[in-house]
């Protein structure tokens, strides 16, 4: 039997005076209620009532055990209570991971929006490439850009990100202006290894869908190296619009090939379990979920 029911049993007992008020009180039969005490008493190799067939009393050891009984029941109440409250009402840590870009200007501004509205609630927020352990880290959530590749990860899409093929003034004045995917052959295309698959990049025209085979002087595992390269004129790149809209708006990258179309990259919140969702990780995603598309150069 369980022992905390036993010994609620045993309370409820002591309190009414009596097996059949207990089992009354419980919604049990007067038959188990016995089983509960003689239960116990057995376990504790000592009796905890006096019984005669008109009264019932608390033994010396009884009366002892009893206001023990009384506090482990509060203690597991109050527990309970807590752990209640952090699954209604975000607070405690949540850590979180995010690619370097897409996190500083997106995932942060988002979490000090965030946080004003939980002032139990903390932050950590860790900042690098490519997908984590979220076990092992002891993360709660992961921002995850593109395909994810463990299955055993719950998945929420939380935006989608237009996908630019864009190059400096200066490249395009020297090596010309591509105007279809064929004439990137004759191109610098700079590889973003994050964004499969690596060496191609795929277009929809008025013909249907175009993939090319390009490469160039610089291949990164992260956007941000590659964007500064096309800045400074090394070659074409093809990034979300979150990652280059700022160079576009400066006039530092110009977009090319805008009659092709480009799949959005699909931006997802990632987390180990989908079961008792904690209050602090389920508010967030939904609340990223409706601030993230509204930024620039992103939609649902």
């Amino acid at each position: 039997m369980d022992k905390l029911t036993s010994m609620n049993v045993f309370v409820r007992v002591a309190k009414a005076g009596s097996f059949a008020g207990a089992a009354r009180d419980l919604g049990i039969s007067r038959a188990m209620a016995t089983k509960h005490i003689m239960q116990l008493e057995s376990e504790l190799n000592t009796r905890l009532f006096n019984r005669t067939t008109r009264s019932l009393s608390l033994t010396e050891v009884g009366e002892s055990y009893l206001e023990r009984c009384q506090q482990v029941l509060l203690d597991v109440e109050d527990m309970e209570a807590a752990v209640t409250h952090l699954q209604n009402e975000p607070r405690g840590l949540l850590k979180i991971s995010a690619p370097p870009v897409i996190g500083a200007t997106n995932i942060a501004p988002a979490l000090t929006e965030y946080l004003k509205d939980y002032p139990e609630l903390s932050v950590d927020i860790v900042l690098k490439g490519g997908q984590v352990d979220l076990i092992d880290e002891g993360v709660d959530i992961a921002i995850y850009i593109g395909p994810i590749s463990d299955t055993s990860l719950v998945a929420r899409k939380i935006a989608s990100s237009s996908l630019v093929v864009c190059a400096s003034p200066d490249y395009l004045e020297k090596y010309g202006t591509p105007m279809d995917p064929d004439d990137l052959t004759k191109h610098s295309c700079l590889i973003n290894w994050a964004i499969p698959p690596r060496n191609k990049w795929k277009f929809k025209g008025i013909l249907g869908e175009i993939e090319v085979n390009v490469e160039g002087r610089m291949n990164a595992n992260m956007g941000d190296p590659i964007r500064v390269a096309a800045v400074n004129g090394l070659g074409l790149i093809m990034l979300p619009k979150y990652m280059v809209g700022r160079d576009i708006e400066k006039g530092k990258l110009v977009p090319v090939m805008q009659d092709y179309e480009i799949a959005p990259l699909d931006i997802h919140a990632v987390y180990p379990h989908r079961k008792y969702l904690s209050a602090k990780v389920r508010a967030f995603i939904d609340f990223i979920q409706e601030w993230l598309p509204h930024r620039v150069g992103m939609m649902r």
